[in-house]
C-alpha cells in the first residue's frame, strides 16, 4: 500500500477575497439596521415619554451611522452577488 498524497484544492484569490468583502458587508448590514432600530426605539421611547434634545441628538446620531454603514455595505452586497452569478453562470 502506498501513501498517496490527497491533492490540495486550489484557492482562487479572487474568490477569497470577495468572501471576506462579502462578510464584511453583512457585518455592517446588521449592525447599521442595529442602529436604525434603536433610532426608532429610542424615538417612540421619546414621542411617548419626554421628547427633548438628548433624545433627537440620539435619534439622528443613529439615522447617520446607520447610513453611513449601510450605504457602501449594500452596494458592496450586490457587487459581490452579481459577480458570483456572473461567474456560475460562466461555469467557473
Amino acid at each position: 500500500m502506498t501513501d498517496t498524497p490527497t491533492p490540495t484544492p486550489r484557492v482562487d484569490p479572487v474568490r477569497a477575497k470577495r468572501a471576506k468583502v462579502a462578510k464584511y458587508t453583512l457585518l455592517a448590514n446588521r449592525i447599521g439596521y442595529l442602529f436604525f432600530a434603536v433610532a426608532i426605539a429610542t424615538f417612540v421611547i421619546g414621542f411617548a415619554i419626554s421628547f427633548n434634545g438628548a433624545v433627537s441628538a440620539i435619534v439622528i446620531g443613529c439615522i447617520i451611522i446607520g447610513s453611513v454603514l449601510l450605504a457602501p455595505a449594500i452596494v458592496l452586497g450586490y457587487a459581490v452577488k452579481a459577480a458570483e452569478r456572473d461567474d456560475r453562470e460562466r461555469g467557473l
